[in-house]
């Protein structure tokens, strides 16, 4: 057992990897009590938990204010379909209408100025998927191109805009989830048919782009690569994420999971599996979207296997201080409500696709 000071930072260390979710307008006390205690390092927040845009800056007002340190703070902002903040928030085409890199990064840039003085840290965007499947249901036109090199222009593109406007990009899904044909929040896909050499021509080509680039974060897909691993989603596999990410493409940014509640790892795991699973295959962020009480059992069960020795501590540490750095690099940026309401109207009228 260790003593109360090395648990302390144990117990700081782990909450620094959780990202929580949770239903509503306002903080529930639930919720409220994790970010008091460190127990989680940051919020996603989704159209459910928006109101008018100063209600979202005052709510991320409200969140940071209870944290011990300034809490991370998420949303996915694509564009088209996926944009959970609405107008007068900029409202940018689907991403398969860009297809000019400066454009791109001149709409990077313009998010990244609302997002941050609204309270937002980062944008899990670009999308750099390859839309090689028409009959996809979760990827189609949040895809830039069915051509895995203009893929990673664009992404890249919007991603430097975005970080170059003191907001964190995130890549998804990685490896690639735009040949599935099942949206892994509802089942598990499977890609059968693609070996790691299809991967290298076809769906690996825009993240190594925007890995080399320098890409602060990316992000997971839970589907299923038998031809690499027949057991477990890329989210959980320790022969996708550590091989591919750390060691063969040298990229030493966050990997952030996806939504571990979704079906895809829900109705396969538990909890406190997929959560220390996905720290010890490679993940340093781990995404629990919905239920704050999830987020507080990921925590306890990631302290408790590094505790028993089923989890390294060095991984955990190793994680934290990814993180860490990811934090420092993109401070913490908001504006009052009021003049954050007024400076993201400003935005959006100037920006001309």
């Amino acid at each position: 057992m260790h003593d109360s000071r090395q648990m302390s930072a144990l117990d700081q260390a782990v909450g620094r990897l959780l990202i929580g979710g949770f239903d509503g307008l306002d903080t529930p006390p639930d919720f409220a009590e994790l970010v008091r205690a460190g127990t989680v390092g940051g919020v996603i927040l989704f159209k459910r938990n928006l109101g008018s845009l100063a209600d979202t800056a005052a709510l991320l007002g409200r969140l940071q204010a209870m944290a011990p340190r300034p809490l991370w703070t998420a949303v996915d902002q694509e564009g088209g379909r996926v944009q959970r903040l609405g107008a007068p928030f900029l409202q940018l085409p689907p991403m398969r209408e860009i297809d000019d890199v400066a454009v791109a990064r001149r709409a990077g840039q313009a998010l990244a100025e609302g997002l941050s003085v609204l309270g937002f840290r980062q944008d899990y965007a670009p999308v750099l998927d390859v839309d090689t499947n028409p009959a996809n249901p979760v990827i189609g036109d949040r895809s830039f191109s069915r051509d895995p090199v203009r893929v990673g222009e664009l992404g890249v593109a919007l991603a430097q805009g975005l970080e170059g406007g003191g907001v964190a990009a995130c890549g998804k899904h990685f490896p690639g989830h735009g040949d599935t044909s099942q949206d892994s929040h509802y089942v598990l896909p499977s890609l059968a048919k693609h070996d790691l050499a299809r991967l290298r021509a076809v769906e690996l080509v825009p993240f190594i782009m925007a890995m080399k680039a320098g890409i602060a974060s990316v992000m997971t897909a839970h589907v299923l690569f038998p031809s690499l691993d027949p057991e477990h989603p890329a989210t959980l596999s320790e022969k996708i994420i550590t091989p591919l990410v750390r060691q063969e493409i040298g990229y030493d940014g966050v990997v952030v999971s996806d939504d571990l509640e979704m079906k895809a790892v829900a109705d396969n795991y538990g909890i406190e599996e997929s959560s220390v699973r996905a720290i010890r295959v490679g993940c340093d962020q781990l995404l629990i979207c919905h239920r704050p009480e999830l987020v507080a059992a990921a925590h306890r069960a990631i302290v408790q296997a590094v505790e028993k020795g089923t989890l390294s501590r060095s991984r955990v540490m190793e994680a934290a201080a990814r993180v860490e750095r990811m934090e420092a690099r993109f401070p913490l940026r908001a504006l009052s409500p009021t003049m954050a309401v007024a400076r993201v109207d400003e935005i959006a009228r100037a920006f001309v696709v």
